[in-house]
């Protein structure tokens, strides 16, 4: 198996991961019902900032140097509050709310708003592609949020109103580290955003819930932030060395399959034929995004 075989493996890997962290939320909250939506995203990313940052430290990487550059501290912060926290706290609100199979896919709209933001404040030319996927993506998500019957929602506008929120944080997730993650490396970036975000939450809300102290819960907790953040994060950031970004947005199709599936499975979630429908237009217009024209070649001049 060739190195970029194997590392699209482990990407994938690593999308699956995202998509099973869901499950193991839902679990946690279904366990521990005191254990909030904004507790578990507290606890997730002030955790998994420390460890992203003591491993860059152990590599080298000199983690305090990024905070020595303010233009560059705040666009670190921008990226842990606007980014990742409402990828993260939205997005477990929505499964807390629903399941994780709605809230992933949901969340999976995040590359339209990165598209229309493009287009108003780049003049980033959009494609009739991008267009078509709009709509499709549009009316895969109103199948799932109506069952196929327009007079009634199946899916209740708060957890819309979350899904969304967290489909505008994986924008955000995109835009706003663009120029510090081409200066330092991710695990840093990535780490010092975990951290900040999660200061930020714990600022916001501080309550702390009586959780239970009992095997179950905690080994949901870890599991969300080895499986759903620490592990699966450094994955995809080595991939991407040996693999091509737009692949890597491929593969990102496994997370809200996985998570689908695995709500299925685990949890007996009933999927209509018109659901699963939905969330097949959902992903397939995402990954329609991805498609790139090929370039016609120059012509050669002739001597």
């Amino acid at each position: 198996m060739t190195k970029q075989r194997l590392w699209a493996l482990l990407a994938a890997g690593s999308c699956i991961m995202w998509g099973i962290s869901g499950l193991f939320g839902k679990a946690l909250f279904e366990a521990a019902p005191q254990a909030d939506a904004i507790w578990l995203s507290q606890v997730r990313m002030l955790v998994s900032g420390l460890v992203m940052l003591a491993i860059a430290g152990m590599r080298g990487l000199q983690p305090l140097k990024i905070l020595k550059n303010k233009q560059d501290l705040w666009q670190i912060v921008a990226y842990g509050i606007f980014g990742l926290l409402p990828v993260q706290a939205c997005y477990f609100i929505a499964v807390q709310l629903s399941n994780a199979s709605i809230a992933t896919i949901l969340q999976f709209l995040g590359p339209f708003f990165v598209i229309a933001y493009l287009g108003v404040t780049k003049k980033q030319v959009i494609r009739r592609l991008d267009i078509i996927a709009s709509i499709v993506a549009f009316l895969g998500v109103a199948l799932l949020s109506t069952h196929g019957r327009m007079d009634q929602l199946a899916i209740t506008p708060i957890v819309l109103f979350w899904g969304i929120l967290s489909a505008i944080g994986e924008a955000n997730n995109t835009l706003l580290p663009i120029k510090v993650i081409k200066k330092y490396s991710s695990l840093l970036v990535t780490g010092w955003g975990m951290l900040f975000s999660g200061i930020a939450l714990s600022i916001m809300h501080p309550h702390v819930p009586k959780v239970p102290n009992t095997p179950m819960v905690w080994g949901c907790v870890l599991s969300v932030i080895l499986i759903g953040t620490i592990i699966p994060f450094q994955l995809m950031a080595s991939s991407l060395r040996y693999i091509k970004p737009s692949v890597a947005s491929m593969l990102d199709a496994f997370e809200p399959l996985s998570a689908t599936i695995g709500s299925v499975l685990v949890f007996g979630l009933q999927l209509t034929p018109l659901d699963w429908l939905g969330s097949v237009m959902v992903v397939v217009a995402v990954l329609a995004l991805n498609i790139m024209p090929k370039k016609k070649p120059l012509p050669t001049s002739r001597k």
